[in-house]
């Protein structure tokens, strides 16, 4: 399964939009392919030191995809190409 990050805060508005960003995409896909979390800097001070001045971040496996703007195209493309490296290659019948 894929895990998409968003780190956030209260009250920032790219935050919200990334939010939809991610929502509007995510519809395309099964609904049990993506897990999503969200995070606050306000709740953790290692993510507000790494994080503060770049939010909002999404992380797709724990790797940094975007932080401030979130292209809807290229989320599409990192979420198709994170599943199909996460779907196990079929054992090869001998």
């Amino acid at each position: 399964m894929t895990t998409l990050t968003i780190i956030s805060k209260p009250d920032c508005h790219l935050c919200d939009v990334a939010r939809e960003v991610v929502e509007t995409v995510l519809a395309e896909f099964p609904e049990d392919a993506v897990e999503v979390a969200e995070l606050s800097i306000q709740d953790d001070a290692a993510l507000y030191a790494q994080w503060w001045e770049k939010i909002p971040v999404v992380l797709i496996d724990d790797r940094l995809h975007a932080h401030w703007r979130l292209s809807p195209d290229r989320l599409r493309a990192a979420v198709s190409a994170s599943l199909s490296a996460s779907i196990a290659p079929e054992e090869e019948i001998v």
